[in-house]
């Protein structure tokens, strides 16, 4: 016969079983880390910063990059200064003439600084292909998309800030030469201001003009993986539509050339006079370039992720 059950020893079914003195046995321990979540995307912050911070060490340590921003500001401010200078009220028979959109003639030598800020995104891509480098960086950082995103988000970076210190003295630069030449508040032009909102939204548009254009230089320099090619090819893009409109007899094709050409169609950020006659909306011709510079960059990623270093 079998022994009875010891006093307080609960055997029904799905009971839970008691140790000595009535008390529940200790659960497991659950061994998944109840941090991983948190964890996880802590990690991929640091693994990203590290991966900006490699890529920008890369830009800053080549001789070449000072120069090429040195010659952004020059460039955009000295071209826009002769451009503003070489222009007064007393060519305009009346006051009412004259028309000159003041904004636009301040910072047309961003027409020039964009070659800086392509020249500076296609040698910082090609530059590692020429050297061997991208093994290098892709055997550190092997998920290709990530070495992309971080060199691209380098130059957005480097390219607004040059592009910042451009705009800003092209202002203040053509204020000064403005007011020289007679378009003061006595001929109906009040002085450049930043505090002024079409002037605010061309230098503001300005600067993300130069940030889509190195974007767009880096994707085509992905794709093509050489400097002379992918300079050609950039320049081409930039400057050819133009080229073309001013060739073209036809008003229609004109307007249609300036309004899918990336630089003619961003350019139109800093229009502030005449709007309603201008080919393409500010902000409208700014996402005609972005979409330019979108295309690029996708074209570049799918040859990164598909050819070998």
């Amino acid at each position: 016969m079998a022994d009875p059950p010891a006093r307080g020893m609960n055997i029904g079914i799905g009971a839970t079983p008691r140790t000595e003195a009535g008390k529940a046995p200790a659960v497991a321990a659950d061994h998944r880390d109840p941090g991983r979540a948190a964890v996880l995307p802590g990690s991929l912050v640091r693994s990203l910063l590290r991966d900006l911070h490699a890529e920008w060490t890369k830009l800053r340590t080549l001789t070449s990059t000072w120069w090429l921003i040195a010659a952004i500001v020059v460039l955009t401010t000295a071209v826009g200064a002769l451009t503003t200078g070489a222009v007064d009220t007393d060519q305009c028979r009346t006051d009412a003439s004259c028309g000159e959109d003041v904004v636009k003639l301040s910072l047309t030598g961003t027409w020039v600084g964009q070659t800086a800020v392509a020249v500076l995104a296609v040698l910082a891509v090609s530059g590692e292909y020429a050297t061997g480098m991208i093994r290098t960086t892709l055997t550190a950082m092997p998920v290709r998309l990530r070495v992309l995103g971080a060199k691209a988000a380098v130059l957005a970076a480097v390219a607004a800030a040059a592009g910042t210190a451009a705009v800003l003295a092209s202002v203040a630069v053509g204020r000064y030469l403005l007011i020289g030449g007679g378009f003061t508040r006595a001929h109906g032009y009040e002085p450049l201001s930043l505090a002024d909102g079409p002037t605010a939204r061309a230098a503001f548009g300005t600067v993300l003009y130069l940030v889509l254009i190195a974007l767009l230089s880096a994707g085509i320099t992905w794709l093509l993986r050489d400097t002379a090619g992918s300079l050609t090819a950039v320049l081409g893009l930039l400057y050819v539509f133009p080229v073309l409109a001013s060739l073209v007899s036809d008003d229609k094709w004109m307007e249609r050339l300036n309004e899918i050409g990336p630089a003619s169609a961003g350019m139109a950020v800093q229009t502030t006079v005449d709007m309603a006659s201008a080919p393409i909306g500010p902000w409208t011709g700014l996402g005609v370039l972005a979409l330019w510079a979108a295309a690029c960059l996708a074209l570049g990623a799918t040859a990164l992720l598909r050819r070998d270093a």
